[in-house]
């Protein structure tokens, strides 16, 4: 049975601020090296959603202002977002969508800004911004040796939460700095801090989210392998970079 996954990125024309872009490009690019066919939905300002015609959603970083606009558009659809969590729909947030996950995001000013409150998470203020490269060990049971997963973060926030993280700090920030916990893990969501964009140096975290959206789907979960070498040469630079053996 041929497979179709539909891709769901939730306002590209506000949310792109450190290349998230990238992300969806390399979904579904790997998809597509599998003979999944892919269909890509943007999804902008003003404009209807649905998430039953969503196989995984992605909601990328923007400024304090973009992501205030996108809770509010967002907040017609919590609860038909939280129907969808249970069922399992895999959804990738990335710094500020990550952050509108949760119950609110505190700005330097003291204002607090609705989040949509999907998960029980709050994100204050710092002092000052969370800036680097960043290792984590990834919390999994995927299969394959590297349990690496690396790229950049760049936040003031310090987000707080009890849920799995995506994975334990190596080397970094993370959600606030100070628990070596980075990103959520919860149901089908991967909340991460981590971008610049988050994909192209782990193509390991690319296929799990693959999968995942298969299964949502109903269809077998099976991928071939690809040629990751360019990938993997990326991923290694960083961990070098830092000196992680």
């Amino acid at each position: 049975m041929a497979r179709t996954l539909r891709l769901v990125h939730l306002f590209p024309e506000l949310l792109n601020l450190y290349a998230d872009q990238g992300n969806l490009s390399v979904l579904s690019t790997r998809a597509k090296q599998r003979g999944i066919e892919v269909k890509i939905l943007p999804v902008k300002l003003g404009t209807k959603l649905d998430f039953d015609q969503a196989d995984l959603v992605l909601l990328g970083g923007g400024s304090d202002r973009e992501q205030a606009i996108v809770g509010k558009e967002l907040l017609a659809y919590r609860q038909d977002l939280l129907s969808a969590i249970d069922l399992g729909l895999p959804i990738l947030a990335v710094c500020g969508g990550y952050q509108l996950l949760g119950e609110f995001y505190e700005l330097p000013s003291g204002e607090k800004v609705p989040g949509l409150h999907l998960i029980d998470m709050t994100t204050h203020a710092g002092k000052n911004r969370l800036i680097g490269n960043i290792a984590i060990e990834w919390n999994t049971n995927a299969q394959g040796a590297v349990r690496t997963l690396v790229g950049f973060e760049n936040h003031g926030g310090r987000t707080m939460h009890d849920y799995p993280p995506l994975g334990k700090v190596v080397k970094g920030f993370g959600n606030n700095g100070t628990d070596q916990k980075e990103g959520v893990q919860y149901k089908g969501i991967v909340g991460t801090y981590i971008h610049g964009p988050l994909l192209p140096k782990n193509p390991h975290l690319a296929d799990h989210l693959i999968r995942n959206a298969l299964r949502y789907r109903g269809y077998s979960d099976d991928l071939g392998d690809l040629d990751d070498r360019l990938e993997w040469e990326a991923h290694h630079s960083i961990l070098n970079r830092m000196q992680i053996g």
